[in-house]
């Protein structure tokens, strides 16, 4: 696409956006010497704790993130839920810098939008249905990895040997490295041999999401980019029962534990791999960043009643058939149990909506359900562990059939939730380390951003920039 290059400026900033990385697990696995490149990092860098300021239900990345994007609390954003960033008229750190002259890149950032006219290449998050890629070249990596993301639960979604092949046709064109080449093998090699490890296959998206980036990277040098996976992220929800099973009642059986247990290590680990990739991109005119905008904890809600069980429709269409839902919709799954339904009017929302909340298992209703306007969002609201033979039923109706025809399971217990504190480690042309004690709030990321580039936050973010030369204390 045609990029403004009239303005001149010698300062980048790439911004790492590794959701939910734990400041705790970090300092801990640094001093095991098991992450040698994100120490490198963070003795080079200015480092701070910052604070998501929110609870549950507003503590959520999805709702974070826009937060770090646009310098404004969730009071004042509204963006509630994930593939809802479209909502928000407020601009966010790109679109400033855009309309600075600038050139952008925006790689996978959460929840994200756009304005129209934007200066360079963005590729929102994957679980986006209504913002796209502002570039068509952009959209064979976006759809395919879109798919993979959305569906990497389900067994039965289809992908083709075609998908895949012209997938890497693509890839071989931006930026496919032979790292990667290697790293897709191996994996599918360890698969075949073991019949385990397919969980690790999103940090091979990690690493193709690189290969992508740096190619577009070199390809028109960006002033502001950001570059979002959520792996490691994903492990600790799942595999944070494996990681500590000392502090968990409900115990994973022998083969998952042999399985999982380093999981949420190993996710560092390959993040730690990709810090060395970055540290080697940038050059004496870029600040690197590192921000997780929250993070997590053990998660001990539901273990009295026997750890946290998901279920998720096998096909979207056949939960809504067997409801008697016949008008027109398109359904988008979003994370875990999670989906989007919509429809084409509002009155076609209420009465589908209507319908969804009279199945029923054991006399108990199944689905969470919100609606606005003509979408509805939602999942299966049941977390114990159902019956093999649980069956599905329409209250005040004869119409049954076996739960599990309709849902699966969803393998994992879920063991990790979130925490307001997250990582934020600025690493400047001068790598200057220091160690800040008091939290910062995440309203201060944008002006901060927007500051290392020389160009004046616009009056509605709310924090402001990062004060160095008063705010730190140094560390020997």
């Amino acid at each position: 696409m045609p990029l403004n290059t009239d303005r001149k400026s010698n300062n980048y900033v790439i911004s790492l956006e590794f959701n939910e990385l734990c400041p705790s697990l970090m300092e801990r696995f640094i001093k095991e010497g098991k992450l040698p490149n994100f120490r490198q990092l963070y003795e080079q860098s200015e480092v701070y704790t910052t604070d998501a300021q929110e609870k549950s239900p507003f503590l959520e990345p999805w709702i974070q993130w826009v937060t770090v994007h646009s310098g404004l609390p969730y009071s004042e954003h509204q963006v509630f839920r994930l593939d809802e960033g479209h909502n928000l008229n407020s601009k966010r750190i790109w679109d400033i810098v855009s309309e600075a002259g600038l050139r952008v890149w925006v790689c996978g950032s959460m929840n994200a939008s756009y304005n129209f006219g934007l200066n360079g290449y963005i590729m929102p998050d994957f679980w986006s249905t209504k913002v796209t890629p502002n570039s068509a070249e952009l959209l064979p990596y976006f759809q395919f990895v879109q798919k993979q993301v959305q569906e990497h639960t389900n067994d039965s979604a289809p992908f083709s040997r075609g998908d895949y092949l012209r997938f890497l046709s693509f890839m071989s064109s931006h930026g496919l490295s032979l790292d990667t080449i290697v790293a897709i093998i191996q994996q599918l090699i360890r698969e075949k041999i073991t019949r385990r490890y397919r969980w690790q296959r999103a940090t091979i998206a990690d690493k193709l999401q690189f290969d992508l980036f740096r190619s577009y990277y070199q390809k028109f040098r960006p002033h502001f980019s950001t570059f979002f996976i959520n792996s490691t992220a994903h492990f600790q929800h799942m595999y944070w029962r494996n990681f500590e099973p000392d502090n968990f009642s409900v115990k994973a059986s022998v083969k998952d534990q042999i399985e999982y247990e380093k999981a949420i290590l190993f996710g560092y680990q390959e993040m730690d791999k990709l810090i060395a990739k970055f540290l080697t991109l940038v050059d004496a005119n870029t600040t690197l960043i590192l921000s997780t905008a929250l993070s997590q904890q053990p998660c001990f809600t539901y273990e009295n009643s026997g750890g946290k069980r998901l279920y998720r429709p096998r096909k979207f269409e056949n939960i809504l058939e067997f409801a008697g839902v016949n008008t027109k919709y398109v359904c988008s799954p979003v994370m875990a149990e999670q989906f989007y339904i919509r429809f084409d009017n509002e009155q076609d929302a209420v009465e589908a909506e209507k319908k969804l909340l009279t199945l029923q298992v054991d006399r108990r209703s199944i689905m969470e359900l919100k609606r606005n306007g003509k979408d509805v969002f939602g999942g299966c609201g049941i977390f114990d562990q159902l019956s093999n033979n649980a069956i599905l039923t329409i209250a005040n109706s004869e119409k049954s059939i076996p739960f599990f025809e309709i849902f699966y399971q969803l393998e994992d217990i879920k063991s990790g939730m979130h925490h307001p504190d997250g990582i934020l480690w600025i690493r400047k042309p001068s790598c200057q380390h220091s160690v800040h004690k008091d939290k910062v709030s995440l309203l201060s990321i944008a002006p901060t951003i927007l500051e290392l580039l020389n160009i004046a936050k616009i009056d509605s973010m709310k924090g402001t920039a990062l004060d160095y030369p008063t705010s730190y204390s140094r560390t020997s």
